[in-house]
């Protein structure tokens, strides 16, 4: 629903209050569904991305599209798409700068949910992903989850805020918070691992099926129907972590539209996490390197 130009500067070193070097500078279409698409399709997966789109940052944002290789939806917008800013070192230190986006009208949020609508006939899956524009509801992601339902075709919701909340309550087959979302929907700090582990079981006790609790370098926790997961990942060293839960949101469903287990999908999904961590700017590991990673991945059942 917010889709954006991602500008991504490679530096030196990031220091407060000093000076860094600018090593790279690298312009590329982002929004957590877009990041998804190019996951999956790069995996052997069919997806197709639909977004609003506008101005002169959207038409930037179609031509970086133009030869990514698979189907896009584009729902015209007058409002350009925002630009977000990330700004990373040789350390894997990162900062990432995002506008809010575009106001959206009510005509416009409606042309999206038509369009939702109409692509999820034959669809096995609806990703709902990232942060809702102003002018949006925040119960919008709840709805489609329910059209979706309707319709037969399995549901993951990847938000944060009351778009997270709302949609929890509208029980889609995956929710898939981070940890800093998990704690703002819980309202506590969750700093070990007893408290990944509680998170999890509760936001399962709100509604969706299952869930995935992202955790950056420290893997994954999964809720499922029967018990809690751990998937932690080999040590690495990080060169921009920006959007490795985009990555790993994107292989967990494409592993799960080849049948596999959760708990064996929560294993490619940090697989693929991982590895894209390791690569520079906002580039997602593919099929080849998440295979690399996926032996590594230590999956167990937490007591």
């Amino acid at each position: 629903m917010n889709p954006a130009i991602d500008r991504t500067f490679s530096v030196d070193r990031l220091a407060f209050e000093d000076r860094s070097y600018i090593n790279s500078y690298r312009e590329s279409a982002g929004g957590r569904g877009i990041n998804a698409s190019y996951v999956i399709h790069s995996f052997g997966g069919d997806t197709t991305a639909v977004f609003p789109c506008g101005g002169d940052s959207g038409k930037r944002l179609e031509q970086f599209l133009g030869d990514c290789g698979f189907p896009i939806a584009v729902v015209p917008i007058d409002q350009p798409i925002r630009t977000n800013l990330t700004i990373t070192d040789k350390q894997g230190l990162t900062v990432n700068l995002n506008e809010t986006g575009p106001t959206l009208s009510k005509a416009d949020v409606a042309h999206v949910e038509k369009t939702i609508r109409e692509k999820l006939d034959g669809a096995a899956w609806l990703m709902l992903c990232g942060s809702i524009p102003p002018g949006v509801p925040s119960s919008l992601y709840a709805k489609l989850i329910s059209v979706a339902r309707q319709k037969k075709v399995k549901t993951l919701l990847h938000a944060g805020g009351e778009a997270l909340r709302q949609g929890i309550e509208a029980h889609p087959t995956v929710a898939m918070p981070n940890q800093q979302e998990a704690e703002r929907l819980l309202g506590r700090n969750l700093l070990t691992r007893t408290h990944y582990l509680d998170a999890a079981a509760r936001i399962l006790a709100m509604g969706p099926e299952s869930v995935v609790l992202s955790l950056g370098s420290r893997g994954a926790v999964g809720a499922f129907a029967d018990g809690l997961v751990e998937a932690l990942p080999p040590r690495v060293d990080a060169v921009c972590p920006i959007g490795a839960g985009d990555a790993l949101a994107a292989a967990y469903t494409w592993a799960m539209t080849r049948n596999a287990e959760p708990a064996d999908a929560l294993r490619w999904g940090v697989a693929c996490g991982t590895a894209s961590a390791q690569l520079p700017g906002m580039l997602f590991a593919n099929l080849a390197q998440t295979k690399d990673v996926y032996p590594q991945v230590e999956v167990r059942r937490a007591e």
